[in-house]
């Protein structure tokens, strides 16, 4: 599948109307509103300062937005990380956030205990249902690692891996928690090209399972190669809205952006 070819399901997995967020007097985002449709992927561009992490983080609970409200398949989410993942909102970061010291299995399976029912006690005592839950968690981690092209390597430690598996890994992380909608905060950041055609397949295989996914990126020709619609912010509000045929000929984007006439900047940075 490309990103040309049409998303068959229109349904909404997620809806934010009227995001706003003030740090006393500075507003980084302001009244954006956005939503992303079933097996969509949606790409978020900007300038570095844009807003684009600070509007992540009020969509997943990191921040409780100033004014608006974020609600997933129809139901408000909580400003609370956890109830977000729950709710089936997962994501990665700009700057990666693995447990260096645990194996790439053992990080994939901290992504699956927000799924998990044991209580204290059985933990402790080791019942019959953590010991059914923590054997079901082993085996849909290592199916994720084999997903992300890393099961050989879900015996070593996190900050051993290359720089672009540790990328590949807090995808895994991220999608043990069984999510409808992943948020990928610059997941090529730092890679070479080969990994960043990697990237690009993985997303398209992780739309495939059925997910909707939002990127923020600054590599232009991966993001307008990739999305199905792209939302561009500049200074915290959205500036522009549609396919990437739209985004990249709009003179408003290539001015405060890309910095560069339509025909160069489908092919740069």
């Amino acid at each position: 599948m490309t990103a040309t070819e049409p998303v068959t399901e229109t349904a909404t997995v997620l809806q934010a109307q009227s995001i706003t967020m003030r740090f006393g007097g500075l507003v980084a985002v302001n009244n954006v509103d956005f939503d992303v449709n079933d097996r969509e992927i949606v790409g978020l561009i900007g300038p570095n300062g844009a807003g684009k992490t600070t509007f992540f983080n009020c969509l997943t609970g990191m921040y409780r937005p100033t004014r608006g409200t974020v609600s997933y398949r129809g139901r408000r989410l909580p400003p609370q990380p956890r109830l977000v993942a729950r709710a089936g909102v997962a994501r990665t970061f700009q700057n990666i956030r693995l447990f260096g010291n645990m194996t790439a299995l053992e990080n994939v399976m901290v992504g699956r205990y927000c799924r998990t029912k044991s209580g204290v006690l059985t933990s402790i005592i080791r019942g019959p249902r953590y010991r059914r839950e923590e054997r079901e968690t082993v085996e849909r981690s290592r199916e994720l690692l084999d997903f992300v092209g890393l099961g050989r390597n879900a015996d070593h430690l996190a900050r051993n891996l290359p720089y672009g598996d540790q990328r590949r890994l807090e995808i895994a992380r991220a999608m043990a928690t069984d999510p409808g909608l992943l948020l990928l905060d610059e997941p090529t950041a730092g890679m070479n090209a080969q990994e960043t055609a990697q990237a690009s397949q993985l997303i398209f295989a992780i739309r495939e399972r059925g997910l909707a996914v939002v990127v923020i990126e600054h590599d232009m020709r991966f993001i307008f190669r990739l999305c199905d619609r792209i939302t561009c912010l500049v200074r915290g509000e959205k500036l522009v809205e549609g396919t990437a045929d739209v985004v990249q000929s709009d003179e408003r984007v290539i001015e405060a952006y890309l910095g560069t006439g339509p025909a160069k900047a489908e092919g740069g940075r």
